[in-house]
């Protein structure tokens, strides 16, 4: 598991280690660690000796562990330009570091360099990158390597111009190559448009762990946490030991969402699928496991269920949501299930004691929450799931799962592959099964928005993708991940 930690925690933590040691302690080790991995790169593509370094120099420590880098790298030969672009608040003594080992200063952008390290703004930066720097940082496309490509780009702890604790890119901001990080990753690394932007992350270990005394901002689980997480049958296992689940979804209007559903529960651990609705003539054929009904209330014994999928906002539909969250099961709601919470007429049908996992995507949000989750993503989740006592699954490229305890998961796996009609009631239909198969709440919801990643992924392999395609490679994803 990954886990990313806010500025002022960060800042905290920095403060508290920072009174243990030797002044400049924690600037050394992390000039180390970002020296060592840009001569990594360089010698990748001709080695560190001749190689044409720029840094982007803005103020404080940002910039001095950019120009305590470039010092060690033109000790080791290379030729290191510093661009000022706040040269009245450079830091002073990186600054006599680099010219004491032969590195310069230079007023304009260069136009040929081989490694661009930007150091312009730190974490505590706030909003989109202004001029000069934007200006600067919008002419890095034009610049030309040694080997005729452009040159590899590395920002210093979080790329220049994005929101930190939020992951937004609220105006520019680098886009960059690799991101060398220092003490643990923070927000930007993971979510939103600017873990794009982070490109490869790497961690270097400052020291900094045990002064961490806050809970982490957002965690990432790892393919090995979810191979840990994911029921597997035993030797005694039978399918209602597995589990059942139960899915009202779909209707005489939308069959596919039905068929679409089933097909992501029948994928998932669960022993055995039981689906009610008017859709069920289809079901049955295409899925002759599932056992059908036309009624909520006439479906047999379940440990969870899936309402909503293509379901409708008629008398019918509220009546099979009622009947759902009537009983003392795991729940999820989804689409229509969500729309039909507007207005608050099941406020009270939602005061239980089981869990409920909702998955909106942002129209879906907006709809229930009043407004569309907007630039803080994992806070807005983070609010509806404290307001609805609901987990909260909120799609997108980078899903956000969300507790109303405020513990918040960020999915890796996302793919555009996923923008597709009826993949999200192939989810649906997934997140249930291990829902039934006794999995709780949150790990139901991160595991199975990672295997639905990965599922798309796998599709996309051979071409453009569909709905049906990503329940097909559920199958194969899993072996792969289960060994």
């Amino acid at each position: 598991m990954r886990q990313a930690w806010r500025t002022a925690d960060v800042r905290s933590a920095e403060k508290s280690l920072m009174a243990t040691l030797p002044e400049g302690t924690l600037m050394q080790r992390a000039a180390a660690g970002l020296a060592r991995r840009c001569a990594l790169l360089l010698e990748e593509s001709g080695g560190v000796y001749g190689a044409r370094v720029v840094l982007l120099v803005g103020s404080g420590d940002n910039g001095g562990d950019a120009l305590y880098a470039g010092a060690s790298l033109a000790r080791r030969g290379a030729q290191v330009r510093a661009l000022l672009l706040t040269p009245e608040r450079v830091h002073l003594a990186g600054l006599a570091a680099l010219r004491a080992a032969g590195g310069f200063t230079t007023l304009e952008l260069p136009s040929r360099a081989d490694l661009v390290l930007d150091g312009i703004v730190g974490i505590g930066g706030s909003g989109g990158l202004r001029p000069p720097a934007a200006s600067v940082v919008g002419r890095l496309g034009s610049l030309r390597s040694r080997t005729g490509d452009r040159p590899v780009v590395v920002a210093v702890d979080t790329p220049s111009g994005v929101s930190v604790d939020t992951g937004d890119v609220p105006g520019e901001a680098v886009d960059a190559d690799v991101t060398v990080t220092f003490g643990c990753l923070k927000p930007a690394h993971l979510i939103g448009p600017a873990a794009v932007r982070c490109g490869a992350v790497e961690l270097v270990d400052i020291g900094l762990g045990p002064s961490l005394v806050t809970g982490p901002a957002v965690r990432v689980a790892e393919a090995s946490d979810i191979a840990g997480w994911w029921p597997v049958p035993g030797p005694a296992s039978d399918k209602y030991t597995r589990g059942v689940v139960g899915l009202a979804t779909g209707s005489a209007s939308y069959p596919g969402a039905a068929l679409l559903s089933t097909a992501g529960a029948l994928a998932g651990p669960a022993g055995m699928v039981r689906y009610a609705g008017s859709a069920h003539p289809e079901v049955v054929r295409a899925h002759p496991s599932v056992v059908v009904s036309p009624r909520v209330a006439q479906t047999g014994r379940v440990q969870g269920w899936v309402c909503g999928s293509g379901l409708g906002t008629g008398d019918v539909a509220r009546t099979e949501l009622r009947s759902v969250l009537a009983t003392s099961l795991p729940v999820l709601l989804d689409a229509d299930a969500i729309t039909l919470l507007v207005g608050g007429e099941f406020s009270e049908d939602l005061r239980r004691d089981a869990p409920v996992v909702l998955t909106p995507h942002d129209g879906e949000f907006k709809r229930l929450a009043g407004e569309v989750p907007g630039a803080d993503r994992a806070g807005a989740a983070a609010r509806l799931a404290a307001w609805t006592n609901a987990v909260v699954l909120l799609k997108g490229d980078r899903t956000i799962v969300a507790t109303p305890g405020g513990e918040i998961w960020a999915n890796p796996t996302g793919s555009p592959a996923l923008a597709t009609a009826g993949s999200g009631d192939v989810l649906a239909g997934l997140l249930g099964s291990l829902l039934a198969a006794g999995l709780p709440a949150v790990r139901a919801a991160v595991a199975a928005a990672y295997v639905h990643g990965l599922a798309g992924r796998h599709a996309a392999k051979d071409g453009p993708v569909t709905a049906p395609d990503i329940a097909a490679a559920i199958r194969p994803v899993l072996l792969d991940l289960l060994g």
